[in-house]
């Protein structure tokens, strides 16, 4: 890995230009997937604001950490929590992990400027890139246009994307004049949850006390899946309970919801851990959503080729 004191100051620093660019909203089954796409320039950065005109927005996914490279390129530095994350070598300038949990896009709401964060109706994300040399024509720079990351939403909305120009906007590495062109991401209609927990399901008042979460609606959720998808390979062997699943419970163990702490939205796809659906806890101690019994339907099924698929729901994501 090379020094990376230099280029970190000059991504975080960079005084902001604006060029042509895209930003593109594709609705995605039960998920928006943003895109971007440019006339030709770099991209260095982005801070833009999501809002919904309904529900809240749930979790991100699908985005890169780190450096970029020519193996993996795209904007795996986040400036908003870039400080409060990851450590820099300050001999060698090196960083030794970037896959930190709570190392994501998405602004503190506490930052000047940002919007109120994962389970509100407003996000605002800050990705940048890092690469080396750190000029246009690198191998290691991110392409003209690609996905920066999914979004999950809790019931049927209209999203919409603008540049953050408090917080930067779009910075470009060479631009002399730009516009940001918001048209394919200005009030697009995410999906139907018509399918979701159908109102005689046993957990569907308590899936609409909390806000209707997509994961709910994930056949094997209720055994221990938080986010649906098969992890394995023909090798080894598949399975819908494994390593990420484990992660996103980890994450949500025992977070105090309000009013004595900030609850299972602060957390990164943390309903999705509350595999038994209920509050756990009392008055005096405060309650929690994903507690011991979470814990023992996940081990239960823990990296096993066969679980039930009978939560009462079957939506993929």
């Amino acid at each position: 890995m090379k020094k990376l004191s230099l280029a970190l100051a000059t991504l975080l620093w960079t005084t902001p230009a604006w060029a042509a660019v895209r930003i593109i909203v594709e609705p995605s089954g039960k998920t928006a997937t943003i895109k971007y796409a440019t006339d030709g320039e770099k991209v260095r950065a982005f801070a833009l604001d999501i809002t919904v005109d309904k529900g809240v927005i749930q979790g991100i996914s699908d985005f890169m950490r780190g450096e970029s490279t020519k193996e993996k390129p795209g904007y795996g530095i986040f400036p908003a929590n870039f400080a409060r994350c990851i450590r820099v070598d300050p001999d060698t300038g090196d960083v030794a992990k970037w896959d930190i949990s709570g190392y994501t896009p998405v602004a503190d709401p506490c930052d000047p400027g940002a919007l109120g964060g994962l389970g509100t109706k407003g996000i605002t994300i800050e990705m940048g890139a890092l690469y080396y040399p750190p000029d246009d024509n690198s191998p290691n720079a991110p392409p003209t246009q690609g996905t920066l990351f999914k979004l999950t939403l809790s019931e049927p909305a209209k999203l919409t994307v603008k540049p953050n120009q408090l917080r930067g906007g779009v910075v470009l590495t060479n631009a002399e004049s730009a516009v940001v062109n918001t048209t394919e991401a200005t009030g697009i209609a995410i999906a139907s949850f018509s399918d979701g927990l159908p109102p005689t399901h046993k957990d569907y008042a308590e899936w609409v006390k909390v806000g209707r979460p997509l994961c709910w609606t994930f056949p094997r959720q209720c055994h221990g899946d938080a986010d649906g998808l098969k992890e394995g390979d023909a090798k080894s062997g598949f399975h819908f309970v494994g390593m990420n699943d484990l992660r996103i419970f980890t994450q949500a163990w025992k977070v105090l919801e309000p009013p004595f702490g900030p609850g299972i939205a602060s957390v990164e796809n943390g309903i999705c851990a509350d595999f038994a659906r209920d509050l756990d806890g009392n008055a005096t101690t405060g309650f929690y959503r994903v507690g011991v019994t979470d814990l023992n339907r996940l081990m239960e099924y823990y990296l096993k080729p066969n679980v039930p698929g009978d939560c009462g729901g079957s939506l993929q994501p």
